[in-house]
């Protein structure tokens, strides 16, 4: 998948597409509330095995329960097909 900057009205979509994702400045982020630990670790390894898939990388932190994803195609300089991409992809991870 060759990575293109999304477009204003892509982005005002991009909400309804992949709902629980906000848009921050040139990124867009989630938080995600786990029971505990274990829980949250789970969900990160997982993200990180579609992360390799796709070769893009989030930026995110964990604390006990709590995950933060935040998705930007640096090199790109903002927002991407990409970017939307793998939080549709988490997005379904956090469902199962």
């Amino acid at each position: 998948m060759k990575p293109y900057l999304l477009q204003d009205e892509e982005l005002k979509e991009l909400i309804v597409k992949i709902p629980g994702w906000e848009i921050n400045d040139d990124q867009i982020q989630r938080e995600f509330k786990f029971f505990n630990f274990i829980e949250a670790f789970s969900f990160m390894t997982k993200v990180a095995l579609i992360c390799e898939k796709y070769n893009h990388h989030p930026n995110w932190e964990n604390v006990y329960s709590r995950v933060i994803i935040r998705l930007s195609t640096h090199d790109l300089g903002g927002i991407t097909n990409l970017d939307q991409t793998l939080a549709s992809e988490i997005n379904k991870i956090f469902d199962q």
